[in-house]
């Protein structure tokens, strides 16, 4: 159940900027600074305690606060959490006027969104992204969940070294049952190429319509044939030409597991690293990682050690 407009003011009314919120059974106090977000379930606000940031989210609505705290944990036993933020406190508040609400306070990822940070530092780290994206897609499949709302919204690059995270987990939803929160332009079922029933293949088209909003940041409207509007999109993007073949198969459902996509991908990104080593030592030229880095894609060596960078640092 979504919030309405009432309870989104009755919100606005109880939690303001400069308010202490003390959790009823733990005793710890938070220091409300501003707000970063709102989605279907509840708000999201900036606060400090102990001196430290961290990002607080609050409801009344108990039973499906209740479900994301279920997922963070569960995120925290695959591989050091490495795939959401951190859960750090789970409480309840009951504000002046005594309506009781439930809040979990999380990790406050400092990074840049997705889009801007390619915008701003080049193409060539799509396939470093990609790959980073898909191998924590593989653990939170494994571990029995699909991220249902995944969006460039809902995606951030943190630094040393740059790793994408994502940073809402509202619309986490358990393998096999129905997506519960949903984006139209990330959603398979708006575009007609599939249902909305939690599986690999739901996130992996998502997984595609993030980042073929990169290269359309106004996005766009479906047409009347869907399919054949998506693949023409990705063929007119020439940063995303050594890919097609693999957002492709994804938009279509021909992925069943997160594990097959990157494969694919992986087999791409050393079949070009081959091919840029082979045109320059035709052409005489050295082979190093400046001359490769600036390949069509982008995706080569720079893919290659960033990915394995990554991996060390999870």
């Amino acid at each position: 159940m979504k919030m309405n407009s009432q309870e989104w003011k009755k919100l606005d009314n109880d939690i303001r900027p400069g308010i202490k919120l003390r959790g009823k059974w733990h005793g710890k106090t938070y220091l409300i600074q501003r707000k970063l977000g709102a989605g279907a379930i509840g708000v999201v606000y900036l606060c400090v305690s102990n001196g430290k940031q961290a990002a607080l989210k609050i409801s009344d609505k108990r039973s499906s606060m209740t479900v994301e705290v279920n997922v963070l944990r569960s995120l925290a036993k695959v591989q050091g959490n490495r795939l959401g933020p951190s859960l750090l406190d789970v409480d309840d508040w009951a504000s002046p006027q005594g309506i009781c609400y439930s809040f979990y306070v999380m990790e406050y990822l400092h990074g840049e969104p997705l889009i801007s940070y390619v915008q701003r530092r080049g193409q060539a780290w799509i396939g470093v992204f990609m790959l980073q994206l898909l191998d924590a897609l593989q653990e939170l499949h494994q571990s029995g969940w699909v991220f249902g709302d995944l969006k460039a919204d809902n995606l951030l690059v943190v630094s040393s070294p740059p790793k994408v995270r994502w940073v809402d987990v509202g619309g986490t939803t358990q393998i096999g049952r129905s997506i519960k929160e949903y984006t139209e332009f990330y959603d398979r079922g708006y575009w007609g190429l599939g249902t909305r029933k939690a599986e690999a293949s739901y996130d992996l088209f998502a997984f595609t319509m993030v980042f073929l909003h990169v290269y359309y940041p106004n996005q766009f409207a479906k047409e009347s044939s869907p399919q054949k509007q998506l693949f023409r999109k990705i063929d007119s993007v020439k940063e995303l030409a050594p890919y097609r073949m693999v957002l492709k198969k994804a938009l279509v459902g021909n992925y069943h597991t997160s594990k097959q996509m990157k494969n694919d991908l992986l087999k791409i990104i050393y079949t070009t690293e081959r091919k840029n080593m082979r045109a320059h030592q035709q052409h005489g030229q050295q082979t190093n990682s400046s001359s490769l880095f600036i390949d069509i894609g982008g995706i080569s060596a720079l893919a290659i050690i960033y990915y394995a960078v990554s991996l060390l640092f999870q």
